[in-house]
């Protein structure tokens, strides 16, 4: 039986397809596009007007955030647990992670930052796409799956979360971040959202969403935060609120743009 069945999504059909078993989001303007060195390059620096590799320490740093949620399931008992990176840029998570004692892998598309990860930080990293890897290579022998804003420009959602599901073992964690429908522009300004929604984005997702389709896995969400807050952001009556209030609220119900969810499998 299939994991996902898409109708037209009644408030913007002309956008979004819904799936009636999960709640997630089908954009239906997206496009394929070659993921290759630009990104890391031209585009990272438009966006953030830094370099990818300018950007390290930072990056590094949410990296460190990252793991110590990670090292939480785990008790700090995380030496030698086997950890994969879908789309693992230049390895500055994976040369964290490893730092605490996880083995890890990872999968990136860039040649570029493939070869940095290899030659440079001396990891394990393939240029491949997830979807390159057969169902059974690593059937139930991962601890931990990592990918950060990497499942929305998958097109065959279907084969990836069977693979996610698939090879996390028992006791293993499935830790995300993705960009979120339930945040405040697309909530309270969804003119602008379509209006600057990335064209390569095939599904969007919220923390419901995501807390359907990973339960019908065999998953329990265990920690769920917005990556960031936005007040200016939020035209409707949550934008009024106090700074600290915002983030209660944000915190309390993962109301942000972008959102990072862990999950455990039973």
């Amino acid at each position: 039986m299939s994991l996902f069945s898409f109708i037209p999504y009644k408030k913007f059909p002309e956008y979004y397809d819904v799936c009636s078993n999960t709640g997630i989001l089908k954009f239906k303007k997206a496009s394929y596009r070659e993921y290759g060195d630009s990104y890391f390059m031209e585009e990272y620096q438009a966006q953030y007007k830094k370099t990818y590799y300018e950007d390290e320490a930072n990056l590094r740093g949410l990296a460190v955030r990252r793991i110590e949620v990670l090292r939480s399931f785990f008790e700090n008992k995380q030496a030698g647990k086997k950890l994969l990176e879908i789309g693992s840029a230049a390895g500055f998570f994976l040369d964290e992670a490893r730092k605490t004692g996880f083995s890890v892998q990872g999968l990136e598309l860039s040649e570029r930052e493939v070869e940095y990860s290899k030659v440079t930080l001396g990891l394990d990293v393939e240029k491949k796409s997830v979807l390159d890897i057969p169902r059974e290579n690593f059937k139930n022998s991962l601890d931990v799956i990592a990918a950060f804003f990497v499942l929305e420009h998958i097109s065959d959602v279907e084969s990836v979360w069977e693979r996610l599901g698939h090879w996390t073992k028992s006791g293993g964690v499935i830790f995300l971040a993705v960009p979120s429908f339930f945040g405040p522009s697309f909530q309270t300004n969804p003119e602008e959202w379509f209006r600057t929604h990335p064209g390569d984005h095939f599904f969007d997702y919220d923390l419901r969403s995501l807390k359907k389709l990973l339960s019908s896995l065999g998953f329990t969400v265990k920690y769920a935060r917005p990556m960031s807050y936005h007040p200016s952001r939020d035209l409707g009556l949550l934008g009024r609120l106090p700074v600290l209030g915002y983030k209660f609220y944000s915190d309390r119900f993962c109301y942000g743009d972008t959102i990072q969810v862990a999950a455990i499998k039973k």
